[in-house]
């Protein structure tokens, strides 16, 4: 579970990981709730999104990966404070999909209104919503 920005990671392209750059947070696995991965676990498995890899994560899982994408045109999304006033908010899509084997095992996708800084569709894995927050913040952090 993503909690803060990782700033001080050591990837080559923090940009291109999962969720557009590193993140320090929380296990979620069951029998592992609230546990604090390393510095060396974070970047090596954690951030890079695919939990294949990991030993704390259940065997029986919907998914390894959940992978982000802001599905609307760039030139369509704005930030908010350099809008001019007046001007209509602008909805972003953010799509998601999940993995399952290197396989995708699903997908969907969620709302988020730039001008109200509101999600007008959620979704209901808090973790999911979570990263797709992360994910987000560091697509905004990036066009800005």
């Amino acid at each position: 579970m993503p909690v803060s920005r990782l700033e001080s990671g050591n990837w080559l392209h923090p940009a291109r990981l999962p969720l557009g750059g590193g993140w320090n947070g929380h296990c979620t696995a069951p029998g592992h709730e609230q546990a604090v991965p390393s510095q060396v676990v974070l970047e090596a498995r954690c951030n890079l999104g695919y939990a294949g890899s990991c030993g704390w994560a259940p065997a029986e899982r919907g998914a390894d990966a959940v992978r982000f994408a802001v599905s609307s045109p760039a030139r369509h999304v704005r930030v908010p404070s350099q809008d001019p006033p007046g001007r209509p908010g602008r909805i972003v899509h953010v799509t998601y999909v999940y993995e399952q084997a290197n396989c995708p095992a699903g997908h969907g996708e969620l709302e988020f209104d730039l001008s109200t800084a509101t999600w007008l569709r959620r979704h209901e894995d808090a973790r999911i919503q979570k990263m797709a927050e992360c994910f987000l913040e560091s697509y905004l952090r990036g066009r800005s």
